[in-house]
């Protein structure tokens, strides 16, 4: 029996993923190309090769794994040739000898686990498949250039007239999830929800990942700013979103935090105050409203970043307010801590997308909160 499901999941990653499939087609086809066409190696198989293993790399390592490849491929060439000089090719000695010491070498040296692997085995490639002879050996080191550097034009191809697009575009995915997360904490809790709540904690425990993959679009998008020397205007809106960073993994815990409180909340046998479900709406209103504002920032719609900044402010501490006016005495420790999070949540994401200092976005929340102002002494230095 045919699974039609399986088949609309394997076309939904290929629409989504499709990327990474034509720049490794493009990039070992053209790197093939020119080492037959323009060097005129016989035998191209490091060219097409080389390709492939940087762009399995992650975006923002390449050009590191570009170099690290082209030397791990004359690494092991040298060794290769001066082992099956030595002790000839297809032989248990060679293999050993060539393994060892061009591990040992690339150790030795400080090359990552690539770099290491490539180098071993294109030696022991040489030694077993194709032994070097005098007219062979610079061909390998070339092809591995050729391969690299074509792997390198190739992953910036598609992004060549928007070099912070991709990256804009994972800042929009990351904030649409978290908020997506605070609305189903609010939809497990009015009503009270248990198995909802538990499922929006799992959920809150993977975003980790969404912060790990923003981190790495920030370090793509500075290795695209860097090899297009026109679009180096850009690199102030890529730190600015960098320099965010740090608040949006703050605002992931909170959640993560938040989420649990939530499990907890849905757990205990009164219902949760009828207004909490709006605070936490309000709340994911304020996140959403900030990945638009970065996203815009990066796409260089200062106007938009500016109007959706201040939708995320205004959102932000209207959830505040209304976190505040729930937490009355007799209060369960659940809520205030949902209260607390909600709070932190705010602040993070005011730091995140304004320019004031901490001082003036904590006076802010607090008053929201309906706490008295803090004295500047008082406050946080970081």
């Amino acid at each position: 029996m045919i699974r039609w499901d399986w088949f609309r999941v394997a076309a939904g990653r290929l629409r989504r993923d499709w990327r990474p499939v034509a720049e490794a087609t493009l990039a070992a086809t053209l790197a093939w190309v020119f080492a037959t066409r323009l060097v005129g190696q016989p035998q191209p198989f490091f060219a097409p090769a080389a390709a492939l293993i940087v762009l399995g790399q992650a975006r923002g390592q390449r050009i590191r794994r570009a170099v690290e490849v082209v030397l791990g491929v004359a690494a092991g060439v040298l060794v290769a040739d001066l082992v099956v000089q030595a002790l000839g090719p297809r032989s248990t000695a060679a293999v050993f000898t060539v393994i060892l010491l061009t591990v040992a070498i690339a150790v030795a040296i400080g090359a990552t686990g690539v770099s290491l692997v490539q180098a071993a085995v294109s030696a022991l490639y040489l030694v077993v498949v194709s032994p070097p002879t005098g007219s062979l050996v610079p061909f390998r080191f070339v092809d591995a250039l050729i391969g690299g550097t074509v792997a390198i034009v190739v992953s910036q191809l598609l992004h060549a007239r928007r070099p912070l697009a991709p990256l804009a575009g994972e800042v929009r995915r990351t904030f649409d999830g978290l908020a997506d997360l605070v609305t189903e904490v609010a939809d497990a809790l009015d009503p009270p929800d248990p198995p909802a709540a538990l499922a929006a904690l799992d959920r809150a425990r993977g975003m980790d990942a969404a912060v790990d993959r923003l981190r790495d679009g920030v370090r793509a998008a500075g290795e695209a700013l860097q090899l297009n020397v026109r679009r180096r205007r850009h690199i102030g809106r890529l730190r600015s979103v960098d320099g965010s960073i740090r608040q949006i993994d703050y605002a992931v815990r909170n959640v993560r935090v938040l989420a649990r409180a939530g499990v907890t909340l849905s757990r205990l046998p009164g219902p949760p105050p009828p207004d909490l479900g709006g605070s936490l709406r309000q709340l994911a209103v304020a996140v959403r409203a900030a990945g638009a504002a970065l996203a815009a920032d990066l796409d260089g719609a200062e106007e938009t970043a500016d109007r959706q900044a201040e939708r995320a402010e205004r959102a932000a501490l209207d959830a505040v307010r209304a976190a505040g006016r729930l937490f009355t005495p007799g209060q369960t420790l659940p809520l205030a801590m949902i209260v607390g999070q909600v709070r932190a949540t705010a602040i993070d994401l005011l730091r995140g997308v304004g320019t004031d200092d901490d001082a003036a976005v904590l006076t802010r929340v607090d008053k929201a909160l309906g706490l008295p102002a803090a004295h500047p002494a008082d406050l946080p230095a970081g």
